[in-house]
């Protein structure tokens, strides 16, 4: 079992819990929520259910996570607040990429992105759909990708953190995406426990300086947008797996 199923679980949830982070940065949000792991979260309000406390994204009941009480400190009730405005922004966060000019490569196709993508999930036991929302919401599965900031290829890889992770060239897929999978593998292990994907996500996009000075999900609606985007991907490419592998199943069943 890859380690992202095992440590997340019920990807539902995280799905949900991507809601109730997103739902942070409008005025609805009533509760901030601080986790016995040193961070925080938002959330609309919660209730003690079956032992459990639910955080609800809205005012409805049914978005939700379910947390243990044991992992939370305290509960805050917070004034409506606007929507971070642009000004607040981190430089690197929503890079919105483009080609590179002059680029000659194209887009890559799901068979072409696999092998890389397996290879990459097989070394740092992440799962290959994570794997491949990520290259889509980074850079639309464009190898010659570069930011606004500067980041650069399939996994959008900053110059600094492609040198630090020993990627020698960006724009190369295959070393952008074990540079980029190794990032993600030191992330996930650097916010472990509570809403552990979620916190990876928002770091390898506004960076860690920012999750860590706002011990939590960062108030950048762009950042969160972008969490709950490669969280849907995720879950879409999940969903898809399970509904092929039924099919499978199903047709060796027919053919018996």
């Amino acid at each position: 079992m890859e380690r992202s199923s095992l440590q997340f679980g019920n990807w539902r949830l995280v799905a949900l819990c991507a809601c109730a982070l997103v739902a942070g940065s409008a005025a609805r949000a009533a509760e901030r929520v601080e986790l016995a792991n040193g961070f925080s979260m938002r959330c609309d309000h919660h209730a003690l259910v079956d032992g459990t406390i639910r955080l609800y994204a809205d005012a409805g009941s049914e978005n939700f996570i379910e947390i243990a009480p044991a992992s939370v400190v305290r509960f805050e009730r917070l004034p409506e607040q606007p929507r971070a405005s642009a000004e607040a922004l981190p430089q690197n966060g929503a890079r919105q990429a483009m080609p590179q000019a002059g680029s000659r490569q194209s887009a890559l196709d799901r068979r072409q992105l696999q092998p890389m993508l397996a290879a990459a999930g097989r070394e740092h036991d992440l799962d290959i759909d994570l794997l491949a929302s990520i290259v889509e919401a980074e850079s639309a599965n464009h190898p010659g990708a570069v930011s606004r900031a500067g980041a650069e290829g399939l996994m959008q890889l900053m110059p600094g953190t492609a040198q630090s992770l020993g990627v020698a060239n960006a724009f190369a897929p295959e070393e952008n995406v074990h540079g980029g999978a190794a990032y993600l593998d030191w992330l996930l292990e650097r916010y472990h426990e509570n809403l552990a994907l979620a916190l990876a996500l928002a770091a390898y996009n506004a960076g860690p300086a920012a999750v860590d000075r706002w011990h939590g999900m960062p108030p950048y609606r762009e950042t969160r947008l972008y969490v709950a985007r490669v969280i849907h991907l995720f879950n879409q490419r999940v969903r898809e797996r399970r509904e092929r592998l039924a099919d499978s199943r199903a047709a060796l069943g027919s053919g018996q």
